[in-house]
């Protein structure tokens, strides 16, 4: 028996019971449609999470405050992590960078003329903040070292923050109340929006030093220094990071007087923050991928079960069948054609209402999607190997049966 022969009989008897085909091929095309749909929601989180690390700026390493007290025989248990002279010496002393940006955040009440605006971020910053952040001054200017050095009154406003205080009137030399202190504006940011959870048009910027000074003082300042949480380093295009790296662990473990093996400290690039999320997000992906794939299981199960049933419909039609001349593999390959058929027809649908449905998600949901191509040739795949696995017992069975027993069934 031909190929074609093959393909032209079991459409033949497929098209026989539309509605039973077509509800048996229903279980098979929402596992795959399934499959595609999870896999490309949880890509497009692992995409969404990696801009916003990009966002934030480019080429950038975090050195972050670990706490660690340091071992036997070193001082470094009486450091408290980063301090903000750990700023200005990186600044100063490491090679192959472009700027170096901390930040100290609070919250205050911001008020102008009539208008007063409740629990507005306030940011504590330095001059290379822009460059760093990689965010432009729209009007106006941004905080400078001397300010910076001299604790200056001076502030720049987000650019929503500017439009709710004064509307369509020009801020620049305007003064605003932040708390109890009065502050010049010098500036307003272009719109960037929300990055990483952090809506940076709806924060205003000041000189940390000032901050420090009026802000968020501290009784320890004057003997341990002013406490930073996360330093931003920008390393220039052209540098090697790795060497970057090694130069601001060596420098910042001489300061705090501890080893590299128990630094007060942890050095860490955009990249690796981005490979630990991915990480993550690509077990999810997997647990994802194979509780979609469940759905395949249950559809292969509804497949086994109705050609169970077609068998036994049709004994009398192998039979016959039989007593033409089919051999026992013609009949096996008769009926595993039609369940393959249907997996595959299933798989099809699938995929369109995958690639469909994942479409759509992203467009209409608060979730991005991104689809991979792999999602696809995995799900129709494993659709066709599901029909082969699952048609075979029924296939099986209509091969071994007896011709005598099966022309005398009613």
């Amino acid at each position: 028996m031909s190929l074609s022969e093959v393909i032209h009989m079991a459409w033949k008897s497929l098209l026989s019971n539309k509605s039973r085909s077509l509800l048996t091929m229903l279980g098979v095309i929402i596992g795959v449609a399934a499959v595609i749909v999870m896999m490309a929601i949880s890509a497009g989180t692992e995409a969404e999470i990696s801009d916003a690390i990009t966002g934030l700026g480019s080429n950038l390493i975090y050195i972050r405050s670990a706490m660690t007290r340091g071992g036997p025989g070193q001082s470094g248990g009486n450091q408290a992590g980063l301090v903000y002279d750990d700023v200005l010496a990186v600044r100063d002393s490491i090679s192959g960078i472009d700027g170096v940006s901390v930040e100290q955040s609070t919250t205050e009440t911001v008020k102008y003329e009539n208008v007063t605006l409740d629990d507005i971020t306030l940011v504590g910053t330095t001059p290379d903040y822009t460059s760093v952040r990689d965010i432009d001054v729209a009007t106006g200017r941004f905080i400078n070292e001397t300010e910076q050095d001299r604790a200056s009154k001076v502030v720049v406003l987000g650019s929503s923050v500017a439009e709710e205080l004064f509307g369509d009137a020009d801020p620049i030399g305007q003064i605003i109340n932040v708390g109890t202190v009065k502050l010049t504006v010098v500036g307003v940011m272009a719109e960037k929006g929300l990055v990483s959870g952090t809506n940076f048009d709806e924060q205003i910027y000041m000189p940390i030093s000032l901050v420090f000074k009026k802000f968020t003082p501290s009784m320890f300042a004057r003997i341990m220094g002013d406490s930073v949480r996360v330093i931003y380093v920008a390393v220039d295009e052209d540098a090697d990071m790795d060497n970057v790296i090694l130069q601001i662990s060596l420098l910042l473990a001489k300061r705090h007087d501890v080893s590299l093996d128990s630094a007060d400290f942890t050095v860490e690039t955009q990249q690796d923050i981005i490979d630990t999320q991915a990480s993550t997000t690509a077990s999810f992906r997997t647990l994802l991928g194979w509780v979609a794939g469940v759905s395949l299981i249950v559809g292969g199960i509804g497949i086994m079960n109705i050609m169970l049933v077609s068998v036994t419909e049709r004994t009398r039609e192998i039979g016959l069948r039989q007593a033409v001349g089919a051999t026992p593999y013609d009949i096996q390959v008769q009926f595993l054609s039609e369940a393959l058929m249907l997996s595959l027809l299933g798989g099809m649908l699938g995929v369109l209402c995958g690639v469909g449905g994942s479409y759509l998600f992203g467009q209409l949901g608060d979730m991005r999607t991104v689809i991979l191509p792999y999602s696809i040739i995995l799900s129709f795949t494993s659709a066709a190997l599901v029909g082969i696995f699952f048609g075979y017992v029924p296939a099986q069975k209509a091969a071994q049966l007896d011709p005598i027993d099966a022309l005398r069934h009613d």
